[in-house]
């Protein structure tokens, strides 16, 4: 009886260390996980902003076509 029990105390040791059979622990580091993502995710995408930013461009374009179109 003292093998049965003993195996019991050593499989619900395991149990609470397990990330899958302890959903308070498992569900907070969920949370911070996505938290942690969505914050590398905002920073990446202004970092990238910020080194890449949009350069004017000449584009040939027509003069009868401008804001201000001059014709023949």
């Amino acid at each position: 009886m003292s093998n049965t029990q003993e195996y019991q105390q050593e499989l619900q040791k395991v149990q609470d260390k397990d990330f899958t059979h302890n959903w308070v622990s498992s569900s907070a580091f969920l949370f911070y996980l996505q938290i942690a993502c969505i914050v590398a995710f905002v920073l990446g995408g202004c970092y990238m902003l910020s080194t890449k930013r949009y350069s004017k461009i000449d584009v040939p374009v027509q003069e009868s076509s401008q804001y201000t179109p001059k014709y023949k």
